[in-house]
């Protein structure tokens, strides 16, 4: 009998991996991949997430890297930021590093294999002597490198945007963090509302929106569902799939409640959802999934974050790099900066040369 019920819930993960490569999964079907009470069911909700993977993004991998631009004196209370003036935590604080520092960062990601590149800044927003600065990097990092300039700078408008693009900037950053109805106990300082319209802004200006959650902080299954469901109603392009690495000092210093299991299902529910779309591993895959990280792009991933994340090192590029080759897939070459039709999968990838161990240190960064 158990048997019987097994091969009765891996089937029907495979007919709803069906039903996801044909048209949008409705909130009841994406729920329903959420029940996976055994590994044969498990197994299959993998194999479908790879194989819409495999169809829309091919076996190039993406790596973006990021530089920790501005760190600390936050005045929002996310409770999972220990960049957050709210909370006594060791991270180092520092202003603006500017545009020198900027450009060295994204030389040193491109040394990394990064393809796409993200200028962070802690806080609401931009301040616009920080944006004057950005905004003159911008070409140098596209003539320079190649790279595709990203910024997560908080909450801006549309003139920002457009100051931005017209500067060269093709990637805007802005995560959701959470779904609506949980994101009241994440952060109590900005309305939910003001997330969401900073994404349309930069859809609006016609940029390339990169857009998702950190995983793992008290929401239920649902709400999981919830926020990758708006995600797919705000058409953004790339979704960022966090998981919480609990920060000292911060509210959610002990949660630990995600299993690497989990985790690969958020991602594997991404790729459902969302078959199209990039799907990058970002921010907590070491502490959360271990060894298992190899099997984000079985879940269904298409690209990660390399080299340091904000606040917190990652595990070095030679380790990445050897995955990647070990599992018979493709670093996607940093050949032109920009996306649109030249963000479809190649069709005919370069090989891309393995790189010796370079450390991606963002300025004073932790």
């Amino acid at each position: 009998m158990e048997d019987r019920r097994a091969r009765m819930y891996a089937d029907e993960i495979r007919r709803l991996s069906e039903i996801a490569a044909q048209r949008p999964l409705t909130a009841d079907e994406a729920m329903a991949l959420v029940f996976t009470p055994d590994d044969e069911s498990f197994e299959a909700l993998l194999d479908g997430a790879e194989q819409l993977r495999r169809a829309h993004r091919g076996d190039e991998v993406t790596l973006c890297a990021i530089v920790n631009a501005k760190s600390g004196h936050c005045g929002e209370d996310c409770k999972f930021c220990a960049q957050s003036a709210h909370y006594e935590t060791d991270t180092p604080e520092y202003a603006f590093i500017g545009r020198e520092k900027i450009l060295e960062a994204a030389h040193r990601a491109k040394a990394l294999g990064a393809r796409e590149f993200s200028t962070v800044v802690a806080g609401k927003k931009i301040r616009k002597n920080e944006l004057e600065e950005l905004t003159a990097a911008i070409p140098d990092i596209i003539r320079e490198t190649g790279l595709a300039p990203c910024g997560s700078l908080g909450v801006v408008g549309d003139d920002e945007l457009a100051r931005l693009r017209e500067a060269g900037m093709t990637m805007f950053h802005h995560n959701l963090e959470t779904a609506e109805s949980h994101y009241g106990e994440i952060c109590t300082t900005r309305p939910y509302s003001v997330n969401v319209e900073s994404v349309k802004a930069a859809k609006r200006q016609g940029m390339f929106v990169c857009s998702g959650g950190i995983f793992g902080m008290g929401e239920t299954w649902a709400q999981r569902v919830e926020l990758l469901l708006l995600l797919r109603d705000l058409d953004v392009d790339s979704v960022p799939i966090n998981f919480l690495n609990p920060r000292p000092g911060t509210p959610f210093a002990e949660y630990r409640e995600l299993t690497s299991r989990d985790a690969l299902k958020i991602i594997a529910l991404a790729r459902h959802i969302l078959p199209a779309k990039q799907v990058l591993v970002c921010g907590g895959r070491e502490v959360n999934l271990g060894d298992d990280q190899k099997q984000i792009f079985r879940a269904g991933a298409s690209g990660m974050m390399i080299g340091d994340y904000l606040t917190t090192k990652g595990r070095g590029a030679a380790a990445d790099h050897a995955m990647i080759e070990e599992l018979g897939l493709r670093i996607r070459p940093c050949e032109s900066h920009g996306h649109g039709e030249s963000d479809a999968p190649r069709t005919a990838p370069a090989a891309t040369e393995s790189v010796t161990r370079v450390e991606f240190i963002s300025a004073t960064a932790s």
